[in-house]
């Protein structure tokens, strides 16, 4: 089979696209042939070496979607043909969180694509717990690519910072796969959201989805932006995926009594905090990962249902995963990138690009 791979750590081009032996699957998994491949920044830490497997060659890649190709002999939940989506999260089942029914923090707790192989291949062999149902028409492109990030973002807000009506909201980076999808999760919540981007063109797209405020971080400064729009009160609720760059901030931006919820630190993690205002505004700091089954189930309804939109920002062949690798680094567009085996790629994949 065709598979994105590498037989190193480094930048882009450590990237390959070319002949792999086509994997085994066992009597417990599924064999699926991958019609798309969405990517997040993990896929980007991950090729660097932060973290990621010893081994290689590595196929990246933690979100994807596609067709039942064949069934291992104890796989119940699925049969050739149906159409399913990848859900990246590993667990054991057996530890103290997981049989408390919180699967995210599991003591063996590991992501398909970085703590092992991944699906951006034309085949992939998957658990049959890490497979979900992708109504017949739902496409592709769209499954594969929200799973992850609206997983993500629906434990941030709902589960974690319990985001209401009531509430502010201000969503760093909302142009980004989290971001969008946190965005949308806010405002469906009810919520005052404030927003930030590096472009008018994501702005708009930002109002687009339902930002009530936005602003070009590269213009502005976001915490006098945001003290100056709540006259000095500052949000209920930050979501912070930027990590080191905005983490100061955000502390000085949460209102009284506010939640800072982060889930990674795309420009570092070594932050430092401002201990004063956090006991002297009495913050709650929430750390968050991934999500549950059913958390993936509540919140990819409403993505198969058009509640939300998992907005495509470019969708590329396999074999040029080394720009769309680029396009995350370098901040371009809103959304998300998607990959596509080469032999699959068309005129209804290029259209999203124009």
């Amino acid at each position: 089979m065709k598979a994105v791979y590498y037989e190193e750590h480094g930048d882009t081009d450590v990237l390959e696209y070319g002949d792999l032996p086509d994997p085994e699957f066992g009597r417990d998994e599924v064999l699926v042939e991958v019609k798309a491949g969405g990517l997040n920044h993990l896929d980007v830490w991950t090729r660097k070496g932060m973290p990621s497997p010893g081994e290689f060659p590595h196929i990246p890649g933690s979100d994807a979607a596609g067709v039942v190709s064949e069934v291992g002999e104890d796989v119940t939940r699925f049969e050739p043909g149906d159409h399913v989506a990848v859900s990246p999260a590993t667990f054991c089942g057996e530890c103290e969180f997981c049989r408390d029914g919180d699967t995210s923090l599991c003591e063996s707790f590991a992501l398909i694509g970085e703590h092992m192989g991944g699906v951006h291949s034309e085949f992939a062999a998957v658990p049959e717990e890490n497979l979900v149902p992708v109504p017949e028409h739902v496409d592709f492109v769209t499954a594969a690519s929200a799973p992850l990030v609206f997983q993500t973002a629906w434990r941030m807000l709902v589960t974690r910072a319990e985001v209401d009506q009531s509430d502010s909201v201000l969503v760093l980076g909302a142009s980004g796969g989290v971001g969008h999808a946190a965005l949308q999760i806010a405002v469906n919540s009810g919520a005052e959201v404030y927003a930030t981007g590096s472009s008018e063109e994501k702005l708009e797209y930002a109002e687009e989805l339902g930002a009530d405020h936005v602003l070009d971080y590269e213009q502005e400064d976001f915490a006098d932006w945001i003290l100056s729009e709540t006259d000095g009160r500052g949000v209920d609720v930050v979501v912070d995926h930027v990590g080191q760059a905005t983490w100061g901030d955000s502390i000085k931006t949460a209102a009284k009594g506010g939640r800072i919820v982060t889930c990674g630190a795309t420009s570092g993690p070594m932050a430092e905090t401002n201990l004063t205002r956090v006991f002297w505004k009495q913050l709650e700091i929430y750390g968050s990962t991934m999500g549950t089954e059913g958390e993936m189930d509540d919140v990819l309804a409403k993505v198969w249902d058009g509640t939300f939109e998992s907005r495509i920002r470019a969708v590329l062949p396999m074999s040029e995963t080394a720009r769309a690798h680029e396009m995350l680094e370098d901040r371009e567009g809103f959304g998300t990138v998607v990959v596509v085996p080469d032999d699959e790629y068309g005129e209804e994949h290029e259209a999203y690009n124009n």
